[in-house]
């Protein structure tokens, strides 16, 4: 039997990892208009720092973190020896943590310095059941900004959340905004006090792990996805009755934020996303339709302490990570289809083997020129090489045989049209040689018009 990609991965082939790469590119160049610049941490840290900033409470970390004991012999922990704190490593779970600690560690928010703006791409780990959306390797794209409080950060990132996500297909329309604050210090302690109380009247109507997270952490309980229990925290206390005075002041400052650049939101006072160190403002964007109970497509909100949870200065933060994989499903319902991978803009064809040196040293040239092309490397038949050509999709093929090679000429075939003329070999090299080093010198002008301004022969 073949070997297989482990349960929960899945292979991005061709067409969907130059998507990827469109995916982030554009990400890139959006978000760098806002001043976010690009950052790269390790897939793994130590389990120490996603215990700390996560939270211990959290299903992501009890329950879903891949870990590891590395560097330490097997046969001394067998026989109770201790396990050192840098040996437990894993992967990371989610993106913010590692930028966070990168932060911390290279002091890229000097006291007294512009906040950092801070943008991610890659894979992250959970071990947890896989199913349509939800795999134990995905891809995420993300941006975190260290060193602001001010509630116009958070509005800035989540229009440029919504402006990505314009930008790559998914519909607007087919969207909604939710937002909320988990309040602070000051006034979270007496509203985690009033759920938990809440919780404990309902004790036997909620689920066993309900119960374990009253004791932990009740907010947990929101998102728990037992009916009954969805039901039970429905008539939970709303953290927008316990804000205190200036986390009022910022959630009412973002949302005036927001409205002031049409962009559309619900508020929902349940919302407390999946991980323990947010703080004020939370928010989520989900897909109405097509997805079902897996609709959530990025999220996140700001963490004004969890630099200091890592060993860092007090460093107020924000920030969101999207799903690619739930952004690919979500173009897909709204009836968007992935471009596939191959282009092709032209295909030199061999008439037989003594003009193949020619015909190769051609495809270089128009390759450097910023074109993307194929030529024959099996022996094909001439009737074959155009077969090939048009499974690639060549927008023209260029013939060359020894009568054309003699005149210094090569015939050329449209293959929308089927329309065929000869051509200079000497002019296309000197229209090819003026757009070399440019990969984007011929993209305004087809590989037809390349050919039809050399005129007929």
């Amino acid at each position: 039997m073949a070997l297989q990609a482990p349960e929960g991965t899945r292979d991005l082939l061709p067409d969907e990892a130059k998507f990827w790469t469109h995916f982030k590119a554009t990400a890139t160049d959006i978000f760098g208009r806002y001043g976010y610049l690009p950052i790269e941490t390790p897939v793994f840290e130590q389990t120490e720092l996603f215990v700390r900033g996560i939270g211990e409470a959290t299903d992501v970390v009890s329950k879903e973190m891949f870990t590891a004991i590395s560097g330490q012999n097997l046969a001394t922990l067998l026989d109770g020896g201790s396990i050192k704190a840098k040996s437990r490593l894993s992967l990371r779970p989610e993106g913010t943590a590692g930028v966070v600690r990168a932060v911390v560690q290279h002091d890229l928010v000097p006291q007294g310095a512009q906040p950092a703006k801070l943008m991610y791409a890659g894979p992250m780990f959970r071990a947890e059941r896989p199913q349509k959306g939800r795999q134990r390797q995905f891809n995420q794209v993300g941006i975190e900004c260290l060193g602001a409080e001010e509630p116009s950060v958070d509005a800035e990132g989540i229009i440029m959340l919504m402006r990505f996500y314009a930008a790559i297909g998914i519909p607007v329309q087919a969207t909604r905004l939710l937002v909320n604050s988990m309040g602070c210090d000051a006034c979270r302690p007496a509203y985690r006090d009033a759920v938990k109380a809440y919780m404990d009247e309902h004790a036997d109507e909620l689920c066993d792990e309900c119960n374990r997270r009253a004791e932990l952490n009740p907010l947990r309980a929101f998102d728990c996805k037992n009916p009954t229990c969805a039901a039970i925290m429905e008539g939970a206390p709303k953290i927008t009755d316990h804000l205190c005075d200036d986390c009022r002041e910022h959630y009412e400052a973002v949302k005036t934020y927001l409205t002031s650049a049409d962009i559309a939101f619900e508020e929902d006072p349940t919302l407390v996303r999946g991980l323990d160190y947010y703080t004020r403002t939370v928010f989520e964007v989900q897909v109405t339709e097509g997805m079902g109970s897996q609709n959530a497509i990025g999220g996140g909100g700001r963490y004004d302490k969890l630099a200091e949870e890592v060993g860092g200065r007090p460093t107020p933060g924000f920030g969101w990570a999207l799903g690619y994989e739930r952004c690919v499903l979500a173009l897909e319902a709204a009836g968007q289809t992935i471009p596939p991978a191959q282009r092709c803009d032209f295909f030199v064809a061999c008439v037989d083997d003594s003009v193949r040196a020619e015909a190769f040293s051609l495809v270089q040239a128009m390759r450097d020129a910023g074109l993307t092309g194929e030529m024959d490397h099996q022996h094909r038949s001439l009737k074959s090489q155009f077969k090939l050509a048009d499974k690639l999709g060549a927008v023209a093929v260029v013939v060359f045989g020894p009568d054309e090679l003699a005149t210094g000429k090569a015939k050329v075939r449209n293959m929308q049209t089927h329309t065929e003329r000869l051509v200079d070999l000497a002019a296309v090299r000197t229209l090819l040689a003026r757009f070399g080093g440019d990969p984007y010198g011929v993209e305004a002008t087809s590989v037809d018009e390349l050919f039809g301004n050399l005129g007929d022969e």
